[in-house]
């Protein structure tokens, strides 16, 4: 009896998590990064009159360079500023975070090596214009897990 009352139970708990995963991982991914973008209007404002000159990705991210921009984004963040600022720490912690890089990740070639630009080659750019192509780069990846 006990046996069978063990068995149930693991086919209930195997049933529920591959309910979870079938769901969508996109679900999951869309409210990471939404929370994502929340932080970052957090982060922000506290920003506001901050005129420190940050790398940045280009504008035009190609898509199989979209994790090197995620990278290049979280490097100047850490570069740059107190990391022991709480939302600051909550922001790199998310950009980290396997749902953000999952749902960042818009090459769909395969095992293809892209050309990508390095962090900073277009020059720095200000506080205000950083957090403008972070916050785009974000919606972009909010877009396409909606489509």
């Amino acid at each position: 009896m006990k046996l069978v009352v063990l068995c149930l139970f693991a086919v209930c708990c195997w049933s529920l998590a591959n309910t979870t995963t079938t769901e969508g991982p996109t679900r999951g991914q869309t409210r990471k990064l939404q929370e994502v973008l929340r932080q970052l209007n957090d982060v922000r404002e506290s920003l506001q009159q901050n005129d420190t000159m940050l790398n940045a990705p280009p504008e035009n991210i190609e898509d199989c360079c979209s994790l090197t921009a995620l990278e290049c984004f979280r490097s100047s963040l850490q570069a740059h500023f107190v990391t022991t600022q709480k939302k600051m720490s909550k922001l790199i912690k998310s950009l980290r975070n396997s749902l953000t890089v999952n749902a960042l990740n818009f090459c769909t070639q395969g095992n293809v090596e892209p050309t990508c630009s390095e962090c900073g080659s277009d020059g720095e750019v200000n506080v205000q214009e950083f957090f403008n192509r972070l916050k785009s780069f974000i919606q972009e990846g909010i877009t396409r897990l909606n489509n």
